[in-house]
């Protein structure tokens, strides 16, 4: 981790741009006080999830669309 005040940053951006683009993470500095953290972006892969992953390991059941119970809705509300 590297640190480096406003003017320094300033002065050299695109020099310390690089280092973040190689993985250093950057610490701005003011007044000797951390204001600001410049870190490389993580690498995040968008996998697309497989279907069926819980196949058989639980049922619906057949009243699962039907109204809730007054004694239900009632604990959802606080009664």
């Amino acid at each position: 981790m590297l640190t480096v005040t406003i003017d320094e940053i300033q002065q050299n951006l695109i020099s310390y741009l690089h280092q973040v683009a190689a993985g250093e993470t950057i610490i701005i500095m003011q007044a000797g006080k951390p204001i600001a953290e410049i870190k490389p972006v993580s690498a995040t892969s968008q996998q697309i999830r497989p279907y069926g992953l819980c196949t058989g390991e639980f049922i619906v059941p057949d009243d699962f669309h039907s109204p809730l119970t007054e004694e239900i809705l009632n604990s959802f509300e606080g009664k």
